[in-house]
């Protein structure tokens, strides 16, 4: 415990700057315990405490760096508010142009009944598209996280668990199908009525979790597992991302695209907005189901 005391004691004085123990260990200082780069009579303890005072004026000057970062962020968007119009002053062009636009032309335009879906499927595209890949990224981020991770229970006892309550599975095999049909449903009604990618892919997870907790995860990785997740995420993704950087380069260029707006009303319409709904609504519902899964036994 002396010995201990003592080397903590002087860590403690070389880290504060009092002596150099590298110095002595060339004037013939020879440490009783065994020489380890952890120590500080290690002949690289000169680098390691270069780095420490630079973490330590980096910690520093941290918070005015940021306070200064802030300040001058605050001051560019004031100015730039300054020339903005004041709200709900009448006659701004600014105020009624994008909005009449989308009420006016908006179905002969996207071809969608449904005006919320047309502007966040078509004219607000790359808002969406962001949206997608902030989802996919939170997967990929969790799925970092928690790989590996030791579950609190084998999956044995989890299926052992779920196949012993019949009450579940029997309402299960009821529900699941409707929730699922409903939630493709809700996909495919998105340029026509409410609904859309994002809610029909919600109902479409919860459905997908529900049939887990009835069934076991064994049952449903027979068609979902990490490959298809996979498959499927990132080619609904890459179907979203060149589809629409076609249309808009397309629009650009004042081009004809091959997507036609069709009837509105119809089921076959509005361009890029339906398949675009199918694209987000199954990253969506493989997200959900992601989550759930990584959270539960810490893997897909």
């Amino acid at each position: 415990m002396k010995k201990k005391a003592d080397l903590l004691a002087k860590l403690r004085r070389w880290d504060a700057g009092e002596f150099d123990l590298t110095d002595r260990l060339e004037e013939g200082f020879t440490p009783d315990e065994p020489q380890d780069s952890a120590y500080p009579w290690d002949r690289e303890a000169p680098v390691e405490r270069l780095e420490r005072a630079q973490i330590r004026v980096w910690q520093r000057l941290y918070p005015y760096l940021a306070a200064l970062l802030c300040a001058v962020t605050v001051v560019f968007l004031l100015y730039a508010v300054m020339d903005l119009p004041a709200f709900g002053q009448a006659g701004t062009p600014s105020q009624n142009e994008v909005m009449e636009r989308y009420v006016s032309k908006g179905v002969f335009e996207t071809g969608a009944v449904n005006l919320v879906a047309g502007v966040i499927l078509d004219y607000r595209a790359f808002d969406t598209l962001g949206e997608s890949h902030v989802l996919f990224t939170a997967a990929a981020a969790v799925l970092m996280l928690l790989l590996g991770a030791a579950p609190g229970r084998s999956e044995r006892e989890l299926e052992g668990i779920v196949s012993s309550d019949l009450i579940v599975q029997n309402t299960a095999r009821i529900v699941v199908p409707v929730v699922l049909l409903f939630g493709v449903y809700v996909i495919l009604n998105g340029h026509l009525g409410p609904g859309g990618g994002f809610s029909g892919g919600a109902i479409i997870g919860a459905g997908l979790i529900l049939y887990t907790l009835a069934f076991g995860f064994a049952r449903l990785g027979r068609y979902l597992n990490f490959k298809t997740y996979r498959i499927i995420v990132l080619g609904s993704l890459l179907f979203y991302s060149l589809s629409k950087c076609y249309s808009f380069f397309c629009g650009a260029n004042h081009l004809e695209t091959i997507f036609r707006t069709g009837v509105p009303g119809r089921i076959f319409s509005a361009g890029l907005i339906l398949p675009l709904n199918l694209a987000v609504g199954t990253v969506v519902a493989c997200t959900m189901y992601g989550f759930y899964a990584l959270f539960q036994r810490g893997k897909i």
